[in-house]
């Protein structure tokens, strides 16, 4: 699960060709900090599978799943279903879906780096707690303070990331947050390998390793500044100009503080930001908030990251080489996002999600022929059959990692105005959130009855994303974060609830509005 923002409302001439400055060692260092936040989003993604294929760990809480699976008679694809395990890894999500409702206000009137900070403690409340865990009520109270830093990191750091960003390295250094994730991916994977041999605490240090990332994402939130567009958009005008100067590396930044106090001042009028966000001009930001982190989820990389080990051990891999194959799909998932960091401000968002798109339904089509035909119950793929699924797997997870991976968080994080961007990055960190819940309760269940189909499934919704991406997504790459809305309004389809003339006529009635307001409070009769 990371962002980047907009061409707000209030912008209404373009400056881009006036923007100045450079990439500075301030905001590579600020952005890596901010980053962090996304490792831990990855450790527990990947941990989760680890944990969930620990005997001890089963033996403790799911006592019916370790017996299930000692079974050699059970089903290949059901020797894991059960509600309680699934409850376990998607506990974590819903948690975070309520807690990105509320952190919205918060990354809105407080800044970004709070929001930031507040979710750092709370991984490290969940890390304590899941570490200790004595019964199900410690283990899933722990499990629900790691979604409420989910919500507050995931909310905040992209954001962060995008606004602090310069226009030509946006994309590369906003999925900085994706790397971060990827990173903890194959960090969770590798501990996972190395805990299964200290029975019967290494699930114990599997969990409370997550606290590591924790601490490291508050220091860091205490230390690095807040951006610029918060500060303005908070009224601290000259503080923001300063940040501006110093993590552009010039004092001529004249036009993009510009954008931002046009956009400030829209933001400054508007109450109530979950409201306009339904409003027509806002359509298209909406439409790519919802399907954005939908289409991420529903390629199927979450089922096959939560459950690697899981599924592999369904297979019919040994418990050390379902470890191993799902530590070496880390390791893809996180160089393959150097690929997109390189590409994407050359190549562009579009370029990249349709290739991803187009490799991810060939890899899913292929790994369901195999085990369709080769696996069944009661079967083990043989030794050469089991390498080409790992490999085709491999594939999969290289394509997700350089196109939906980082930019299924990047777009709809740099598309929003100012005055609806944490608003709107609330409602694409909820949606995502949303059906990586449904999905990780629902995929051990799903595994079992559509079998091979399961692939199948998800190679049908990959069909479905990259045909939506080539009929509406415009491009944004080379766009200034604050004029993005001019994209909307070239656009073929998109131009139609978003016509020219008609933001300006809008950010001119918010202010007349604001205006009088204002004008009525400080009026001696008011």
């Amino acid at each position: 699960m990371a962002g980047g923002s907009f061409g707000p409302a209030g912008v209404a001439k373009e400056r881009a060709g006036q923007y100045q400055g450079r990439v500075t060692f301030y905001v590579i260092i600020a952005c890596t900090v901010a980053a962090i936040g996304g490792s831990i989003f990855g450790y527990d993604i990947g941990i989760s599978g680890g944990v969930t294929s620990n005997d001890a760990f089963l033996k403790k809480f799911f006592h019916e799943v370790y017996v299930k699976k000692q079974h050699a008679h059970e089903s290949n694809y059901c020797k894991y279903n059960n509600q309680g395990l699934a409850a376990f890894t998607s506990s974590l999500y819903l948690a975070g879906l309520v807690a990105t409702l509320m952190a919205s206000p918060v990354t809105r009137k407080y800044g970004r780096r709070i929001s930031i900070i507040c979710g750092g403690i709370s991984f490290l409340v969940g890390a304590t707690l899941n570490a200790s865990a004595m019964n199900m009520a410690m283990l899933l109270l722990g499990r629900i303070m790691l979604g409420v830093g989910i919500g507050f990191g995931n909310q905040a750091v992209p954001l962060y990331l995008s606004e602090m960003a310069p226009t030509h390295l946006r994309g590369g250094l906003n999925m900085m947050f994706q790397l971060a994730t990827t990173l903890g991916i194959f960090t969770a994977n590798m501990i996972s390998y190395g805990t299964q041999k200290l029975q019967p605490w290494g699930w114990r240090l599997s969990l409370g390793l997550a606290a590591f990332p924790a601490l490291l994402m508050t220091v860091g939130g205490l230390l690095v500044p807040e951006t610029p567009n918060s500060l303005i958009e908070r009224g601290q005008k000259e503080k923001g100009r300063q940040v501006l100067e110093k993590i552009r590396g010039t004092k001529n930044v004249d036009a993009e503080f510009e954008d931002m106090m046009d956009a400030s001042e829209l933001a400054n009028s508007i109450k109530h930001p979950f409201r306009n966000m339904l409003e027509k001009r806002n359509r298209p930001q909406l439409v790519m908030a919802i399907f954005m982190p939908t289409f991420q989820i529903l390629t199927g990389i979450n089922s096959i990251l939560f459950y690697a080990p899981v599924l592999f051990q369904s297979m019919g891999f040994g418990g050390n080489a379902s470890l191993y194959s799902s530590a070496l799909t880390g390791a893809v998932l996180a160089s393959s996002t150097l690929i997109s960091i390189a590409t994407v401000d050359r190549l562009g968002r579009r370029a990249l999600l349709l290739t991803g798109g187009i490799q991810m339904i060939t890899c899913q089509v292929i790994v369901a022929i195999i085990l369709g035909v080769k696996f069944g119950n009661n079967q083990e793929l043989s030794k050469g059959f089991s390498i080409l699924v790992v490999l085709v797997i491999c594939l999969f997870v290289l394509a997700f990692g350089y196109s939906w991976g980082p930019l299924g968080w990047t777009v709809p994080s740099e598309i929003f105005p100012l005055e609806i961007r944490s608003a709107g990055q609330s409602i694409t960190v909820a949606v995502n959130l949303l059906f990586t819940f449904i999905i990780a309760q629902a995929f051990l269940s799903l595994l079992c009855k559509l079998k091979f189909g399961i692939f199948l499934f998800f190679a049908g919704w990959i069909t479905i994303m990259t045909i939506f991406v080539y009929i509406f997504l415009p491009e944004t790459k080379g766009v200034p974060i604050e004029e993005i809305i001019f994209l909307w309004r070239k656009h073929w389809f998109w131009k139609r609830l978003v016509p020219a003339g008609e933001v300006e006529a809008a950010s001119t009635n918010e202010r007349q509005s604001h205006s009088m307001e204002l004008q009525k409070v400080h009026s001696p009769n008011y």
